[in-house]
């Protein structure tokens, strides 16, 4: 398996469709730095996110296996402030086409890693299709600030020399073709 570069990442969006919107170069200026890097693509935040907000004094469990929807409340905005150690639910602007043959790895960006917000690392597997869902932390005990249209996380592809046996698409992943922020399935 091998790194891939920026060469290979804009001939992957141009020729197969990998990333789309793609931006084939790092927008920086007044903003937290999204596009096409040296070795990897930096994605964007929707203006959608779902904040996860307990009841005061509940007694509640977060089950993965029986998630209930009422903890997280829905926001949209330029930017979404997470209670202090709380997280959100978020997803990319960009819609991923994985080829059959590559892995993408999603990594959060030292910028917000430095204020003690993280992602929540996640694997693009080969033959997935759809916009990435993001776990965003606040480790701090203040709110912290995250900001839509802007850069969160930088995808990292790495391409194998064989296809895997069973891609994403063909063992009918429960997170294929996802649109908008999708809640944990079983």
């Amino acid at each position: 398996m091998s790194l891939k570069s920026d060469r290979w990442i804009r001939k992957m969006c141009e020729e197969y469709g990998m990333i789309t919107p793609f931006v084939p170069y790092q927008v920086r200026e007044g903003n937290i730095s999204y596009g096409l890097s040296s070795f990897g693509y930096d994605i964007r935040l929707a203006e959608e996110f779902k904040i996860f907000s307990p009841p005061a004094g509940g007694n509640r469990i977060v089950d993965p296996k029986n998630f209930d929807e009422s903890l997280l409340a829905d926001f949209r905005g330029e930017y979404c402030d997470i209670p202090p150690h709380a997280f959100v639910l978020a997803r990319s602007v960009e819609r991923f086409k994985m080829p059959e043959n590559v892995l993408g790895l999603c990594v959060g960006k030292s910028t917000y890693a430095r204020c003690g917000i993280l992602v929540n690392i996640t694997p693009l597997e080969p033959g997935w299709r759809g916009v990435l869902t993001i776990e965003i932390s606040n480790t701090t005990p203040l709110p912290a600030r995250i900001y839509a249209q802007e850069g969160i996380a930088q995808v990292i592809f790495f391409a194998g020399e064989e296809v895997p046996l069973l891609g994403y698409d063909q063992h009918r992943g429960k997170y294929q073709d996802q649109r908008g922020i999708v809640l944990p399935r079983v």
